[in-house]
This record gives C-alpha cells, structure tokens and sequence, in this order.
C-alpha cells in the first residue's frame, strides 16, 4: 500500500507524529478509494492525540497557510496545494436516546474505528515509522468491497439508532457505488427508520442531494420507500406508490413510473433540479385519482395541482426556495403542454404560448417530456418519440417566424402612459395584458407598429382617449427592432454552427 502514499505530505505527517510522540493514520473514503480505483485528494488523519496540533505542525512543515480550526469538534482542516486533508484526534463516543450528538472522550485507533458508519469506511493505511503503509481493516472492509456490500462495523441496530443519518449515508453509498446493503443491516434501518426524526432536515437534504446526483438516483428512492424513510422524508412521493383496479381497469404505479423517468433524466442530464422535476412530475397524481366508467382512471389538472405542491415541499426539505424552486414548479406545471402539441390541428397560438410560457427552460422540459415515455411496448416507444421530434419541429419554426421565446410584448406601460396621458395603475395592466394576450393568439402581429395600434383602439374600447400619435414614438420603435436584432443574433450563430 506504500505505494498509494507516495505524496509528499504523507511523510511530512509521518515525520511530524514521529516528533511529537504520536501516531497517525489515512482512514476513510481515501483509504476506501484506493480499491475502487477512485482518485482522491480529500484525505482524513486521525492521531492518538491533538488533531489540531498536528495540523499546525504539518502546516509549518510544508510552508502553508495556518490550518482552518475547529474547536468544538476537535479538528482542523489544512489546505495544500489541491489537496484537503482534515486531522481529528481519535476518539470514541457514545450517544443520549433522543440525540444524534455525541458525548466524546478521547480514544485509541480501535476506538476510532469502531465509531465508523460503516466497514468500508473504516480502513486505515499507518502513517508510523515501523509499519508505515500497513492497511488496518479490524472489519474486514476490503471483503465488503469485494462484495459490493455496505455494512456496519458495529451491531446495526445501535449504529443507526445512535446516528439515525447513518441510514441516509447507507442508502446514499449503495446509490453511488451501486452497492447492496447487508440483509442485516437494512433490516436494522428499516426497524429504526422513524428515528430520522431527530435529523435535521438541512442534514438530511444534503443526503438526499447526493442520491439525486447519482448516475442511478433510482437505487435510492427504491431503498427509501422499502425501509420506509421515504413516507416520513418525502410523503408526497410515496403517496404515488400502488396500483389500483376497477372493473379490471387499473392505472400504473406512479411511484415506480416516476423512478423510471428519474434514471431517464439521469442519463441526459446532470442537472440536479430537473433530476428533482423527473422525480415529483406526478406528485398531484394521488389527489387528482378518479375513476371514470367512460375513460377509466383519470388524474385531470395534476400538473397544476403538483406544482402548487413543491413549494411547500421544498420549504419542508429546506431546500432553496429561490428560482431553483421556481424552476422544479415550472417544468411540473408544464410537463403535459409538449405532447398536446403533437396533435395534426394544433394552432400557432399554442405553440407560441408555450415558447412565452417555457421560456429558457424549453430544452430542460422537453429533455423532462421525453424522459416521460416509459411505455414498455416498442411500438408506443417509437410513436411517441416520432411525435416529440414532430413538436420540436414546429417549435423551432414558431420560433424563429415570432421569436416569442423570453419576449416581452412590444408596447411597455411607460408608451402606454404617454399615448393616454394617465398615471400607473389598473388600465396599464389591462392594455398590456391585451397586447401580449393578442400577440400570442395570433391577432396582432408581433411588431411595433401593429401592437401600437392594437393598444390605441384597446384604450378607446376602455374609454381613454390618445394624446400622442404613432409617429410620437419613432425612437422607441427603432430601439425595439434593435433589440429584437439582438435576440435574434444568438439564434443566427446557432443555426450557423
């Protein structure tokens, strides 16, 4: 293993533990990435002994900056060249009923081993003069590895009963390696799953984050609904689980078909937010179930139903409630609008609405809409996809006739005042909201001249009376052709490429 500690900063340590009388050792992920064949440069010392006085030793040793220091947890985190290495004294813990903090006291190398989440983790290379390079695997972790397996150095049970957001990091390392969990230790999460409840939630995002950033998120959200953390954590997806039948009619299992379309994004796009948007498409699909004997099962406005649900979803999970959010909202409430567009008779007006409704986010809805065909018969499989390129089809025409795409109607409220000589209020809203409105129903083209005019016969219809004529506003008219020169240059170069 001598071979894996070839870095320079290794022997630093290793002469700097020497002089201060202790020892040191490489554990965790590292150690653990060593025999997957994975590249690290985030590497954890423990030493019997001050972890943050080693660090500052080390730190002068090899010229840099002063390590980060922390306190209260014991360790201190020191910045070299690209490398993060992160010193923590070892140390055993135990833990209260109702808490995930640990009482800490210090400990032997043993100690600190045993406290490790899991056997693959807890693999350590000595950094000591004598038996420098010597892998210690009290667990037998590297069998584990070799088998695929994520299990718990320690009693299940008590592992994930003292650190309930153990059971997020085993489902998320078997997600990211593709791992199975050990029979016994799932068993034990799944018995202990309700103490989750005692996790922060910012804590339990941020696993739930790593699962979705995985290249199969699926394995994930799988273990979560079998050992039962999904209801508490995610109750809006669970909900979606089952099927159910009526006179032989029955629907899909919306929970599973949701997965699908997950692992579908997954595979086109490391977006985590459209990861996100795949995964809660349906979640208004539960509320929204009718059966119908014309038409079957039925789940009318689950689209706008599901999207009014993210916020509140978000907000629960603590996930940002900014245009990430917004974002997620977006993609659900549009996520039926593309394949109405496949139909022979659809009007430019309904392209055009999408193209104002999707906004930049078009490619990310129809990446979401094509993800969406999980149909298991080749046949439906390849008449959807035939009609998905027919809707991108009229797209890009629509689009490149109107530009319509991140518009704003031609006619601003400030001309709006000037032509009517009246103050911000209702009636600028009203003639604006007409404009855009005519525009995109194809009533009005989308120039200057004939929206201006729109608006001028809009504001008699209103009861306003215009003070300034067309030509008044040649300067305004000139700058909007500008601007649409400019929206229209990005497109060009597209095109060109």
């Amino acid at each position: 293993m001598i071979e894996h500690l070839k870095h320079p900063v290794f022997k630093v340590v290793s002469e700097t533990a020497e002089k201060l009388g202790t020892e040191a050792y490489v554990i965790g992920g590292f150690v653990r990435d060593i025999f997957l064949h994975r590249r690290s440069k985030d590497v954890d010392i423990v030493t019997v002994g001050s972890g943050i006085r080693l660090a500052e030793e080390v730190a002068k040793a090899v010229g840099a900056k002063k390590p980060r220091v922390f306190k209260n947890f014991g360790t201190a985190m020191l910045h070299y060249k690209d490398w993060e290495i992160e010193f923590v004294g070892a140390r055993k813990e135990s833990y209260r009923k109702n808490s995930r903090k640990p009482i800490v006291e210090d400990g032997s190398l043993q100690d600190d081993q045993n406290r490790r989440d899991f056997t693959i983790n807890a693999l350590a290379l000595s950094l000591n003069k004598e038996n420098y390079g010597e892998l210690l695997d009290p667990f037998n972790g590297i069998q584990d590895l070799h088998d695929s397996l994520i299990r718990t150095p320690l009693e299940p049970g008590r592992t994930f009963s003292d650190d309930p957001l153990r059971m997020m990091r085993a489902i998320r390392f078997a997600t990211q390696l593709q791992f199975e969990i050990h029979p016994e230790t799932f068993e034990a999460l799944r018995e202990n799953a309700h103490r989750i409840k005692i996790v922060s939630m910012e804590r339990v995002a941020d696993e739930l984050q790593k699962i979705m950033a995985s290249p199969k998120p699926s394995i994930g959200f799988d273990l979560m609904f079998k050992s039962g953390l999904l209801q508490i954590i995610l109750p809006e997806v669970y909900e979606m689980y089952g099927t159910e039948y009526v006179d032989g009619r029955g629907h899909k299992d919306n929970l599973y078909h949701s997965l699908e379309v997950l692992d579908n994004v997954a595979g086109k796009s490391d977006n985590i937010w459209l990861r996100w948007a795949a995964l809660v498409h349906d979640i208004g699909k539960p509320v929204t179930k009718k059966f119908e004997s014309e038409q079957g099962w039925t789940f009318h406005s689950h689209d706008f139903i599901g999207a009014r649900m993210v916020p509140k979803m978000f907000r629960r999970l603590k996930l940002p409630m900014n245009e990430k959010m917004r974002f997620v909202q977006k993609l659900v409430q549009l996520h039926l609008r593309p394949i109405a567009l496949t139909e022979e008779n659809v009007t430019d007006s309904a392209i055009r609405r999408l193209l104002f409704d999707a906004g930049d986010d078009l490619e990310e809805l129809m990446t979401l809409c094509e993800a969406d065909i999980t149909s298991k018969n080749p046949k439906k499989v390849r008449r959807y996809r035939n009609n998905f390129k027919m809707v991108r089809r009229k797209l890009k025409e629509v689009e490149a006739k109107d530009r319509i795409r991140n518009w704003e109607p031609p006619i601003s409220g400030e001309i709006i005042m000037k032509v009517f000589d009246i103050t911000p209020g209702r009636e600028v809203g009203d003639i604006k909201g007409a404009i855009r409105e005519a525009i995109l129903d194809g009533e009005v083209q989308n120039d200057f001249r004939d929206a201006l005019n729109f608006m001028k016969e809009k504001g008699k219809e209103m009861g306003l009376k215009p003070v300034k004529d067309i030509d008044d506003f040649e300067q305004e008219e000139k700058e909007w052709h500008q601007r649409q020169d400019l929206r229209q240059l990005p497109e060009q170069k597209e095109n060109n490429e």
